[in-house]
C-alpha cells in the first residue's frame, strides 16, 4: 500500500521496498527458481522507505558505492550476492565486504536469478527479442509444476467460483487463459447437527444439481487458489481435490526457441550478434556454409541445453558458456555460439527497469554505470 503525505503543498507518496519486491516477484515467482538457486531478499528490510533502486547483473562494491552515491537504499540484482552459508563475516572477500557496506548503510539487495531465467517474457526471451526472433518459445518447459483442481459448485453459484478461480491464477493453458471444463450433475449430502447447510435440512439427504469445474493451475499457486475456491464457494464444507499433472509448462521453464524472419548467413549471423551485446571474443565452432532461421539460446551457463536445441531443429544455439570438450563433434549438427556469461545477460537489467518503471513512474531508478564483468579481453 501507498502512503500518503503533504509536501511542499504538493501530493506525493511514499513507496516501500515490499511494494517493488512484490512487483518483481509477480513477474518471477520465486517458485521458479532451479534447485541450487538462492533468489529473493539477500539482505535488508522491505519496510523501509525506497529512495531509488540501482538495477545491475551483479552485486559488486563499485555498484553499492555507486548507489550510495545516487543516496539509493535498494539494490536489485540478477545474479544474488550469497550463494552459500557464511559462519563470520569479516570482508575476507567481496562478497562479506558487500554484506558488510550493505548493511552499513541500510541498502536492501533483492535477487532475481533462474526465476527471472525461467519466467514467460523473462531473461531468455529479452535475448530473443534483441536478436529479433519470432514464434519465441521454451525450448525446456518446466516438469512436474502444474495441477489440476476439480471442485463441484451449486449451478448458481459455479460462475461466482470459476471467476475466483480464474483470478487465483487458475485456468491459463498457453496463450489461452480462463479455460476450464464444466459438466452438471447431481450431488448428495446429509448435514449433521452442528452444521450450517448452505442448502437442505438438518438430519435430511439433500440432492442438488451442481457444476463439476476441472481446470489447471501452476503448482506453486495452490495456496492462493485454494485460499479463492473456499471464500467463493457457498458450501460450509466445500469437496475439491488436486491432481498432480505429468504435462510440461509450455509457458515457462530454460532457454528458449525462434526463428529469423529472413535467414542469415552464418558469418552475418555472428557478426550481428557480436555487435548487439558488444562481445569482446565470440568463439564459435565450424562454419559449414548453412542458413541461419532457426535460433535456440540460453543466457549464461546454458550448454547443457544443447541436445535439446539440436533435437529441436535449431541452425544455431547461442549460450553464454561452452566447455572446451562440448564444441566436439558438433559441426554437422549446429552452429555454436559462446557469447560470454556477462554479455549474454546484461539486457536483464532493461527486465527490470521496465517492471518497476510501469507501477512506480516516480521513483528514482537508474541501470547500473558499473561493468562488473570480471573477464577482461585484450
Amino acid at each position: 500500500m501507498y502512503f500518503y503525505y503533504i509536501c511542499s503543498e504538493i501530493f506525493c507518496y511514499i513507496m516501500k521496498i515490499k511494494e517493488i519486491v512484490s512487483a518483481l516477484e509477480r513477474f518471477a515467482p520465486l517458485p521458479l527458481q532451479d534447485g541450487f538457486d538462492n533468489v529473493g531478499l539477500q539482505i535488508g528490510l522491505t519496510e523501509a522507505e525506497a529512495t531509488g533502486a540501482l538495477l545491475c547483473l551483479d552485486v559488486t562494491e563499485n555498484v553499492l558505492d555507486e548507489a550510495i552515491a545516487l543516496g539509493y537504499n535498494l539494490v536489485i540484482s540478477h545474479h544474488p550476492l550469497i550463494f552459500k552459508g557464511y559462519k563470520s563475516i569479516t570482508g575476507r572477500d567481496y562478497v562479506e565486504r558487500c554484506i558488510m557496506k550493505a548493511i552499513k548503510n541500510d541498502i536492501v539487495i533483492y535477487s532475481a536469478h533462474t526465476n527471472l531465467d525461467n519466467a514467460p517474457g523473462g531473461v531468455n526471451f529479452k535475448i530473443a527479442e534483441k536478436i529479433g526472433l519470432s514464434n519465441v518459445r521454451v525450448l525446456e518447459p518446466k516438469e512436474n509444476a502444474l495441477l489440476k483442481l476439480v471442485t463441484f459448485v451449486p449451478v448458481e453459484q459455479a460462475e461466482d467460483v470459476r471467476k475466483a478461480l480464474f483470478t487465483a491464477g487458475c485456468g491459463c493453458i498457453g496463450n489461452y487463459d480462463m479455460c476450464s471444463y464444466n459438466i452438471e450433475g447431481e450431488g448428495t449430502f446429509r448435514a449433521r447437527e452442528g452444521s450450517h447447510p448452505f442448502c437442505g435440512n438438518i438430519g435430511e439427504l439433500h440432492t442438488e444439481r451442481e457444476v463439476r469445474i476441472e481446470t489447471v493451475l501452476p503448482a506453486y499457486k495452490k495456496g492462493e487458489a485454494i485460499k479463492a475456491l473456499l471464500n467463493a464457494h457457498p458450501y460450509e464444507e466445500p469437496a475439491f481435490d488436486l491432481y498432480p499433472l505429468q504435462n510440461s509448462w509450455a509457458q515457462a521453464g530454460s532457454g528458449v526457441i525462434g526463428e529469423l524472419e529472413v535467414p542469415e548467413t552464418e558469418l552475418e549471423f555472428l557478426k550481428r550478434i557480436k555487435k548487439t551485446f558488444e562481445v569482446g571474443c565470440l568463439k564459435h565452432n565450424k562454419l559449414n556454409g548453412r542458413e541461419i532461421q532457426t535460433v535456440a539460446l540460453c543466457g549464461g551457463a546454458g550448454a547443457f541445453l544443447m541436445p535439446l536445441a539440436i533435437r529441436n531443429g535449431a541452425d544455431v544455439f547461442i549460450t553464454g558458456e561452452i566447455k572446451y570438450h562440448d564444441y566436439f563433434g558438433h559441426d554437422t549438427d549446429i552452429l555454436l555460439a559462446e557469447i560470454g556469461h556477462y554479455e549474454s545477460e546484461q539486457y536483464t537489467k532493461e527486465i527490470f527497469y521496465t517492471i518497476i518503471r510501469e507501477l512506480f513512474p516516480s521513483l528514482a531508478l537508474q541501470q547500473c554505470k558499473a561493468n562488473t564483468n570480471p573477464i577482461k579481453y585484450l
